[in-house]
């Protein structure tokens, strides 16, 4: 893909899970744990990490082969919340990079914020644990709106929140729903390609703007003086 250079850009979007922070060592230790305390064998983090984009639904389809459809679904999400929010913030780290990058976006006058599915649950502790997340203009989850990513709503907010317009805003993400929010939001849009995509994803079908490798990379894509 040949990568375009955003004009007139003021703000970066990042979503978080896959983005911004590796999470997947919690979220796997979470659904794990559930497996083992039912007599079953334990599955290594690779395991997982190519499920942890899709939240509750991926990995509980990782541990247990199950679907939203089925009668135990529901109950077995709840378990895997609690479990989740007993340790959400023991594994969970910064992809290499990321601080950087948000370091040089703020010195070089570009604010930043955050449009997550995460519930706001889970997104508060985290944010407040990790320090970085501190020079961060919006925070927006999950359950912030009244409707979750690829609805264009959340990130129509975020933009709100910065007083930018959405054409002023591009947003990165490592999922589909990401693009597709950021598309339909009017913002150009970059695939992350180091998060949690499966060897099965084609990124070239989701639409993006660009695609980075590399949390820094993102800064090839941008004006900066």
């Amino acid at each position: 893909m040949t990568q375009p250079v955003f004009r007139g850009i003021r703000a970066v979007l990042f979503d978080l899970d896959g983005t911004l922070i590796d999470s997947a060592p919690d979220l796997g230790a979470a659904v794990d744990g559930m497996r083992v305390r039912r007599g079953m064998t334990s599955l290594p983090l690779a395991h997982y990490r190519p499920h942890t984009g899709s939240g509750a639904r991926g990995m509980l389809r990782a541990a247990f082969d199950i679907t939203p459809e089925h009668e135990d679904y529901l109950a077995l999400k709840d378990e895997f919340f609690s479990e989740y929010e007993g340790c959400l913030t023991q594994r969970t780290r910064a992809f290499d990079e990321v601080t950087d990058l948000l370091s040089l976006l703020v010195s070089g006058g570009l604010r930043w914020g955050v449009v997550t599915n995460k519930s706001q649950r889970f997104t508060t502790p985290i944010t407040q644990a990790m320090g970085f997340f501190n020079t961060a203009s919006a925070v927006i989850s999950g359950d912030t709106t009244a409707h979750a990513k690829p609805h264009p709503e959340p990130l129509l907010e975020a933009a709100r929140r910065l007083s930018l317009p959405a054409g002023q805003c591009i947003y990165v993400g490592d999922d589909e729903r990401d693009i597709r929010a950021g598309r339909a939001a009017g913002m150009p849009t970059v695939a992350a390609l180091y998060g949690y995509l499966g060897a099965e994803t084609d990124v070239s079908t989701w639409g993006a703007d660009a695609e980075v490798s590399s949390p820094l990379q993102v800064l090839k894509l941008l004006e900066l003086p």
